[in-house]
């Protein structure tokens, strides 16, 4: 893993980007939103860090760390974060459409409202991720696990779930898809 101090983005360290953030977040003097769409963040170890309202669109943060990172609000419109380990993080309304998070760990997670059309989560550890009131059209949902996963509350239309056991899953009322697996 790669500490932020070691990165530079622009001429700047990383850890500066973020302590600005910070400030930006307690709404202090000289706080600015980190920016930081199209950054290459492979491998770098965000771990409990506040990241709400972050830009990371298109990023790439393959293998990064954002373990119990809190990600409110944060853009991460097609990023890369394809094995990425995202347990226990609050994804409250963030925006991830086409984000390819093939094979990610995302078990844990709170993604009330959060948008995630489009999305890549083939492979994906989803156990216990809340997706009430999410937007999850057209993603790909191939080889995801769900264990005691919330779809409740979310509309699941034009979502293929076929090949998922969804035996564990609390979904929306009256859900039934032609193929979906019942274990």
């Amino acid at each position: 893993m790669k500490s932020p101090k070691s990165v530079r983005i622009g001429g700047k360290r990383l850890s500066e980007i973020l302590e600005s953030h910070g400030r930006f977040i307690r709404g202090e003097e000289g706080g600015v939103r980190a920016e930081l769409a199209g950054a290459d963040l492979k491998n770098v170890d965000f771990t409990k860090a506040n990241l709400s309202f972050v830009n990371f669109a298109g990023a790439d943060l393959r293998g990064a760390c954002l373990r119990e990172a809190r990600l409110g609000s944060a853009d991460f419109s097609k990023a890369n974060l394809q094995k990425a380990d995202m347990r226990r993080v609050d994804l409250t309304e963030a925006h991830l459409p086409g984000a390819n998070m093939e094979d990610a760990l995302v078990s844990g997670v709170e993604a009330f409202r959060a948008d995630f059309r489009g999305a890549n989560m083939r492979g994906t550890d989803l156990g216990m991720t809340n997706f009430r009131d999410a937007q999850l059209q057209g993603v790909d949902f191939k080889g995801a696990r769900m264990n005691a996963t919330i779809l409740r509350e979310t509309n699941l239309e034009g979502v293929d779930l076929s090949g998922v056991d969804l035996a564990t899953v609390l979904l929306p009322r009256n859900y039934a898809k032609a193929g979906a697996a019942r274990n």
